[in-house]
């Protein structure tokens, strides 16, 4: 009976702890500013694919002429992808359709994007949407940038 009180009480606690390090790492990766929440699909085929697969949840943060984009339900320190501004082409603009709405954030506006020869589609509210196109568009004088 003890041991099975002492294990069930383990199991508690490493949930626990667990849960704890997921919202300090996200508060670690806030603290620095510039972040916005940010859904992404990488590698995404020409054909656009409404069944909602695909889409990773995360956090994505401005860093000089890099966005910086972190998976929300992982323990890793450091980001997943790092698209920088100067390699980003806008494609195209839409809303979520068919299942795709239920994979992503209710206020979601998808991004389409090439990055160095890979179609990556961002999903993110309006206002971060307005706020990563200005961000785009603010390069610094002398380098390219494809907004469409």
């Amino acid at each position: 009976m003890f041991l099975a009180l002492l294990l069930s009480g383990l199991v508690v606690a490493l949930v626990v702890i667990g849960l704890f390090v997921f919202g300090l790492r996200r508060r670690l990766i806030q603290r620095a500013g510039g972040t916005f929440d940010c859904s992404l699909r990488w590698n995404v085929p020409e054909k656009p694919d409404l069944s909602g697969k695909g889409w990773v949840y995360g956090v994505a943060r401005y860093s000089g002429d890099q966005v910086s984009w972190f998976r929300v339900f992982s323990y890793a320190p450091r980001p997943r992808r790092v698209l920088e501004r100067s390699a980003i082409e806008v494609l195209d603009r839409r809303l979520p359709e068919g299942e795709e709405e239920l994979a992503l954030l209710s206020d979601a506006v998808i991004q389409g994007c090439m990055h160095r020869g890979t179609r990556v589609e961002l999903a993110m509210s309006e206002d971060a949407l307005t706020g990563f196109l200005a961000w785009l568009e603010a390069a610094p004088p002398g380098q390219r940038v494809n907004v469409a």
